[in-house]
């Protein structure tokens, strides 16, 4: 066996600790924009959207008791103000299917992803901090933040989730991307704590409005992704794109181009492809649970906002322990098996909220426990799963493709949703028929031949020696300036 000779084992060494510190900043983005995602996307503001809209139309929010019966006029069509959001969250993914894959090409292309993380971050942001103005009847308003806000997030996880594949080994993916997904939902779960306190607070006497309790709750999460997406910003450094398709003209034309040209060739990964495919549909369902539970518990089973607040509260840190779980079962049981098991508790999950009685908040809890379990996990091993069947140099734009339908952009599941809801009048029929996202998806999953599509990308691992790279596109490229190991090897 060669001997790893003292200058060779410093460097590795000085490697493995700039990545290892590179990752820890790398986190950070998953504790600043969950924020906005549980408080804002998955709690507070659809709920607050919807009883603005109702306000709009009946003068008042409606109730289990006393729904708003009359309709929107959307476009010149009736539309009943509690299936806004969900046909509003359908037209923002459909405009994600365009934009992101664009996004992904022209972040290949650049050598400066930590500025577009930032950028899109801080206008997403912006966005959201704007919300606070959404009062009265102005739903309006409040949608157009939402399809900036959405949108926002959207492109700065494409840009995110590809720096996943420039800053860890393939080995180390599974662990590296279920810790951000845990520190995410640690994080979320502390401001959830702060704002429920609030949410109680305004329902003392002589406490806040209700009203000024949420907006004041939303406004926080805007400053929170904002402030805490400094941390990645300067800890991750930026890389020279490699292995682009080449493309003439500006940048824009260049990620049109690219896009093209990976839509004409992604027949030859078709295990990528199939998977993809498997996370669309299995994807679409887990947003849209997420996304429609505080309308179902509030509008279905009369839970109050604070309630709905509590159990998502309980849910982040159920799912920070599942996602640390699900790195380690995955380590030991091989990530395919770890994600079709979550998928059965899924569909369990949908079923049993189905039929959960109204008022009954225990049961519903023990709902969101199971979910809270799983969440983690699926959104986590799906990211590194996903990582590993990428080709290199189109990690971005690859990313891009799974991001249209990743946190909150889900369109078919929220379509589904909103359809349901409005032929039948009830939450209940809409929330069961999500199982089917979970089935299509899981059937799919299990078709999925992962060393097959790792040779197809060309990311599998060759035999490696003691000084040689574990893995193709792992961060033996990285030089840091302060240790003197020479010229970068380029990633060809």
């Amino acid at each position: 066996m060669a001997q790893m000779t003292g200058t060779s084992f410093e460097t590795s060494a000085a490697l493995d600790a700039a990545r290892r510190k590179e990752q820890r900043a790398w986190y950070w983005y998953d504790w600043a924009n969950s924020a906005y995602v549980t408080t804002v996307a998955g709690v507070l503001f659809l709920y607050y959207l919807i009883g603005i809209a109702e306000t709009d139309v009946c003068g008042a929010p409606g109730t289990p008791a006393a729904p708003c019966t009359e309709d929107l006029i959307v476009l010149g069509l009736p539309l009943p103000p509690g299936s806004l959001v969900f046909y509003v969250a359908t037209f923002i993914t459909i405009v994600s299917a365009l934009l992101l894959p664009v996004v992904g090409a022209a972040a290949d292309r650049s050598a400066h992803k930590r500025q577009m993380l930032g950028g899109f971050a801080w206008f997403g942001s912006v966005c959201v901090a704007l919300m606070f103005f959404v009062t009265g009847t102005n739903w309006e308003l409040g949608v157009l933040l939402l399809f900036g806000a959405s949108l926002a997030l959207g492109s700065s996880l494409v840009v995110y989730d590809s720096i996943l594949c420039q800053i860890a080994t393939t080995e180390e993916r599974d662990r590296v991307s279920s810790r951000g997904w845990a520190l995410g939902y640690l994080g979320a779960g502390l401001l959830l704590s702060a704002n429920f306190a609030l949410l109680t607070y305004a329902q003392e006497p002589g406490g806040l409005s209700l009203e000024m309790a949420i907006r004041i709750s939303i406004l926080s999460a805007a400053l929170w992704w904002a402030g805490f997406t400094l941390i990645p910003f300067l800890g991750i450094r930026n890389r020279e794109p490699v292995a682009v398709v080449p493309e003439r003209g500006s940048l824009a034309r260049q990620g049109f181009g690219q896009l093209f040209t990976t839509l004409r060739d992604v027949r030859r990964y078709p295990v990528t492809l199939t998977f993809l495919v498997a996370y669309v549909f299995y994807n679409d369902g887990l947003q849209t649970v997420i996304g429609a539970a505080t309308v179902y518990g509030t509008k279905q089973l009369g839970f109050p906002p604070g309630a709905m607040m509590g159990i998502f509260l309980f849910v982040q840190f159920v799912a920070f322990g599942g996602a640390l779980l699900s790195g380690r079962l995955a380590r030991r049981y091989g990530p395919r098996r770890v994600l079709l098991g979550g998928l059965g508790i899924w569909m369990l999950m949908v079923t049993f909220a189905m039929v959960v009685p109204e008022g009954e908040l225990g049961l519903f809890a023990a709902i969101a426990f199971g979910i809270g379990l799983v969440l983690g996990g699926t959104q986590a091993l799906s990211r590194s799963f996903y990582s590993r069947l990428v080709p290199r140099g189109r990690e971005a734009e690859y990313f891009s493709l799974y991001q249209a339908t990743e946190r909150g952009t889900s369109w078919l599941g929220m379509l589904t949703f909103g359809v349901v809801h409005h032929l039948a009048g009830s939450y209940r029929p809409a929330i069961f028929a999500l199982i089917v996202f979970f089935v299509v998806g899981a059937v799919l999953l299990w078709r999925v031949d992962l060393q097959r599509g790792m040779r197809e990308a060309g990311t599998l691992e060759p035999a490696a020696g003691p000084t040689e790279v574990r893995a193709v596109g792992t961060y033996a490229d990285l030089t840091p300036p302060t240790v003197a190991v020479g010229p970068a090897t380029p990633r060809g």
